[in-house]
């Protein structure tokens, strides 16, 4: 099978960079075509979309403003910059659908027709980070799937930007993107940034996001015992390192969501997360720092790596923006880590505000798709 064609190109002149990208995707054998973009290129995101089409002769395009997007082996941040890659896929096989931002109404009924000659195998998802209903549609489509399976990110739009995704054209407000059918071959991975540091406890009392107990002992008590001493004289050091993990019930695979510590109380010794809990529910406290992070990276590639015959025709990379340059450093490692593993294969993406997949919204993690 022949590699799908693509294009990264990074300047200040955006003209210049465009008529690169579209001379290197002139010609491109294929259907759907995803582009990411930076946001000091968001003002000409319209005029891109149309430079794409006359070059390409593609309609169906998809993809995200973000702070941060990436190809193969490079990333790119602030800086005008595109990565766009056209994929050989054939045209009864997919659907690009427009923002849902209420429920799936509106997307039943568009796709009717193709949904009942089509099995929805796997849907590709960019979706506005300012939609409060964003996790019920995310639960909501997923179920729409044959494998319960979505995979995406959030646009990371900049401090007081509307967020700016592509379906077909420029949108927002919703959840978008494109339906596989079961003729795509996908596979896909997911890489945590963080690693356990201490054992699952039970939620013992709570009230919403707020932990007052855990096994039958006062929250903060837990979180000083789990982390060490060190980090425990001064909780003031914990920010941004330590985190709460919540284990997704069911998972065979130990997988569980990473969610902010946003307080806490000394006097009463407990503890707030950015998530709702209850009791019954485990947790553990998690520890984010680049070594964590490329263990499991290079964990995930490798098993990734284990079910492919051959380097992939293609791939969509989307990770946190706390991943990245943060985490990994300035060289564009984490992309060059995924290249050094399966081959010097096309690859676009982006860095999000949150990660989708499968039918739940995760922070610091990686998500690979790639078409065999």
């Amino acid at each position: 099978m022949t590699a799908f064609r693509h294009t990264h190109v990074s300047g200040e002149d955006w003209r210049h960079m465009l008529n690169q990208a579209t001379a290197e995707l002139r010609g491109a054998p294929g259907h759907l075509g995803f582009v990411y973009l930076t946001e000091p290129l968001s003002p000409h995101l319209d005029e891109v979309l149309d430079a794409l089409r006359l070059a390409t002769k593609v309609e169906h395009w998809v993809g995200a403003v973000a702070g941060g997007i990436c190809a193969t082996g490079v990333e790119s941040y602030d800086r005008p910059a595109l990565a766009a890659m056209v994929a050989d896929l054939p045209e009864e096989s997919f659907r690009v659908f427009p923002p849902i931002t209420h429920d799936l109404k509106t997307f039943d009924a568009a796709q009717q027709a193709w949904l009942g000659n089509h099995l929805p195998y796997i849907a590709l998802v960019h979706a506005d980070p300012g939609n409060k209903q964003t996790r019920e549609l995310i639960e909501q489509l997923a179920a729409r799937t044959a494998t319960g399976f979505l995979v995406g990110g959030l646009s990371s739009a900049a401090v007081g930007q509307e967020a700016r995704l592509i379906a077909n054209e420029s949108c927002g407000g919703g959840l978008s993107g494109v339906v596989l059918s079961d003729a795509v071959a996908v596979q896909t991975g997911l890489s945590q940034g963080c690693s356990p540091i201490g054992p699952q406890r039970r939620i013992t009392e709570a009230q919403r996001n707020v932990i007052m107990q855990l096994d039958g002992r006062p929250a903060l008590d837990v979180l000083k015992s789990d982390i060490g001493p060190e980090l425990a004289r001064d909780l003031s050091q914990i920010g941004g390192r330590v985190f709460a993990g919540l284990p997704i019930r069911g998972s065979d695979t130990g997988d569980y969501l990473v969610r902010n510590l946003v307080g806490i109380d000394s006097s009463k010794r407990l503890l707030a997360i950015a998530e709702l809990v209850e009791a019954g529910q485990n947790l553990m406290f998690c520890r984010r720092d680049a070594n964590s992070a490329r263990e499991d990276l290079a964990r995930m590639l490798r098993h990734l790596k284990s079910r492919l015959k051959q380097p992939p025709r293609g791939g969509i990379y989307v990770s946190c923006l706390g991943r990245g340059a943060n985490l990994f450093g300035e060289d564009s490692d984490e992309l060059r880590l995924i290249r050094d593993q399966l081959g010097d294969f096309p690859l676009v993406g982006f860095f999000a505000n949150g990660e989708i997949f499968q039918d739940r919204l995760y922070g610091y993690t990686g998500v690979l798709t790639v078409f065999p």
